[in-house]
């Protein structure tokens, strides 16, 4: 019994520190936590380049001090002008969840007071104010369509900056 929880012991230790030694490409908009992103070795990026005018989807394969290596290509991430953070950003599933959201309710209280007129009356009747309130839903909703984060330019002071977390 003594001999296998050393081991697992042993085991956890191993595999906790080597969890730990994750290089990653931090990309900071400001000094605040939720706009900060991180990059991992074997995630896609997708990025506009000073040398290319359009955005290019790739794999990040290793990272460097300096250069970022992707599947296809060597990046240095002061090339990088723009990164496509559409499905990066957890604030856009949190504005989508949002959209969703007031979207289906909206829908789901037109729908159901249809149904509930049909049952009771017979017919199909809207009350008028179940019809004002489900159309500020739905409108809420999509007002809320654009408000996504698209971008990241890489024009602010702290930028795109590649992480070593080595131990060596």
């Amino acid at each position: 019994m003594k001999l296998v929880l050393s081991l697992v012991f042993f085991f956890s230790i191993v595999l906790g520190s080597y969890s730990q030694s994750k290089d990653f490409i931090l990309v900071k908009r400001g000094g605040n936590q939720k706009t900060q992103l991180r990059y991992y070795p074997g995630e896609n990026i997708t990025y506009k380049s000073k040398k290319l005018g359009y955005f290019v989807t790739d794999q990040i394969v290793s990272l460097d001090t300096d250069y970022i290596y992707l599947t296809e290509n060597i990046l240095n991430p002061s090339d990088i002008l723009e990164l496509d953070i559409r499905n990066k950003d957890p604030r856009n599933r949190t504005l989508q969840n949002l959209t969703a959201l007031f979207l289906g309710a909206g829908g789901i209280l037109l729908t159901v007071e249809a149904v509930n007129s049909v049952y009771q009356q017979d017919r199909l009747r809207i009350d008028e104010g179940v019809a004002i309130t489900s159309g500020i839903l739905v409108g809420t909703g999509l007002a809320l369509l654009p408000l996504r984060y698209k971008t990241f330019k890489n024009t602010s002071g702290y930028g795109i900056q590649i992480i070593i977390m080595r131990l060596e």
